[in-house]
């Protein structure tokens, strides 16, 4: 997949654990687990709002474009 999801790193540098980060957003630890290992298909816009706004991040920090 061309899309590299980088939210763990973002997490060990903000040094927050993913359950806290999914208690702070609103969604489940199984969600978030799907989404930071790449095997999301999809993410809503208000789920990565409130990701970069708790990380205090941007979703270019997140999110990488690979060329194949």
């Amino acid at each position: 997949m061309p899309i590299i999801v980088n939210l763990d790193v973002m997490l060990a540098k903000r040094k927050i654990r993913s359950k806290e980060l999914a208690e702070a957003i609103g969604i489940t630890e199984q969600n978030l687990s799907i989404l930071k290992t790449g095997k999301a298909k999809a993410i809503r816009l208000a789920t990565l709002n409130a990701i970069c706004d708790y990380l205090r991040c941007q979703p270019g920090d997140i999110l990488e474009f690979a060329q194949e």
